[in-house]
């Protein structure tokens, strides 16, 4: 399955639509985790755990995402956007796009 944040695939019609689609994931933080990470952030490095943990949680969204695309039929979703909220400390992640069928 081809997923892409642009409108269109190059060289490649765009024969059906099939609709929006969307994908979510919320991941709850460890309360240890948080407590070294900003220890880390106060030290000036990267928070490895917290790169882990949005890697993760992006991971989650767009497969979701394709699954939901396919079980309509498309091969393809394109105009992808993910979008990140912290609520309640848990990082969620949306991704969001159009279903299509590639000719």
């Amino acid at each position: 399955m081809i997923v892409t944040t642009t409108s269109s695939v190059e060289g490649r019609p765009i024969a059906e639509y099939k609709g929006i689609v969307t994908g979510e994931a919320i991941l709850g933080a460890n309360v240890f985790r948080d407590v070294f990470a900003g220890i880390t952030d106060i030290l000036g490095g990267r928070s490895g755990a917290y790169e882990k943990s949005l890697s993760e949680a992006r991971g989650t969204a767009l497969a979701e995402l394709e699954d939901r695309a396919a079980a309509l039929g498309a091969n393809a979703v394109v105009g992808v956007d993910l979008d990140y909220e912290v609520i309640n400390s848990m990082l969620m992640v949306s991704a969001s796009g159009t279903a299509v069928r590639l000719g």
